[in-house]
């Protein structure tokens, strides 16, 4: 039998840590290896344990989600560990920084149980979870909304000019919430030409997944050009 997929989590209720934990351990092939209370800790038990998956809320003591978040997606010693926020709303800022920090997804809290086992897996693949409907929302209503004060406005945008003209295509289509299947057929290639322009589009845009290409596209103006150019 395969090994279960390590699962740690990080929240600084202790009755949420109790009731995921209780979940992921009942699961067939998910296991937690430990639990956290503030960021800092999050931080030292994914050092110590190196699970696959880290369950993040981002409000914590000592150190929030997003600084967490920060330290272990840019640890190289840290490459297979992957996070998945825990949100009260979709529409936060913190959300929008800690996918920015480097996070594969977000849930909100009141996910039901499958949904949640599942998203677990789904990180653990080394997909990215997300509603690209939801992604772009969250991200509009971000740059729409916040004081440009917060330490969570947006950076710099990403420098799109080095992408080639089918990058952008594709890039475009990710942005769209299009699969790579259905981004093959629409632009009638083969699967692996899609997936070598997006292994090509993270490694040239420094994204750890899809998640961070939708706001790459966002940010960068592509997203737009696209809505007027549907």
């Amino acid at each position: 039998m395969s090994e279960p997929i390590r699962v740690l989590v990080a929240d600084d209720q202790a009755l949420l840590r109790g009731s995921f934990r209780l979940l992921i351990d009942t699961a067939p092939g998910l296991a937690t290896v430990g639990e956290a209370s503030t960021g800092v800790e999050a931080v030292a038990l994914a050092r110590r344990h190196c699970p696959q998956v880290v369950l993040m809320d981002v409000r914590m003591p000592e150190m929030d989600g997003i600084e967490a978040t920060r330290r272990i997606c840019g640890a190289a010693d840290l490459a297979g560990v992957r996070v998945l926020i825990l949100t009260t709303f979709d529409l936060d800022e913190y959300v929008y920084a800690a996918l920015r920090a480097g996070a594969s997804g977000f849930l909100l809290k009141d996910t039901p149980p499958g949904d949640l086992l599942t998203a677990i897996r789904v990180v653990a693949s080394g997909e990215a979870l997300l509603g690209p409907t939801v992604t772009r929302r969250l991200i509009e209503e971000f740059v729409r909304s916040v004081d440009q004060a917060s330490p969570y406005r947006p950076g710099p945008a990403p420098e799109l000019s080095g992408l080639t003209g089918r990058e952008r295509e594709v890039l475009m289509l990710i942005a769209r919430g299009r699969s790579n299947a259905e981004i093959a057929e629409h632009l009638h290639l083969s699967l692996a030409t899609v997936k070598t322009h997006v292994g090509h589009l993270l490694a040239k845009l420094n994204a750890r997944d899809r998640a961070q290409l939708v706001i790459a596209a966002y940010e960068g103006g592509l997203v737009s050009a696209a809505k007027r150019n549907t």
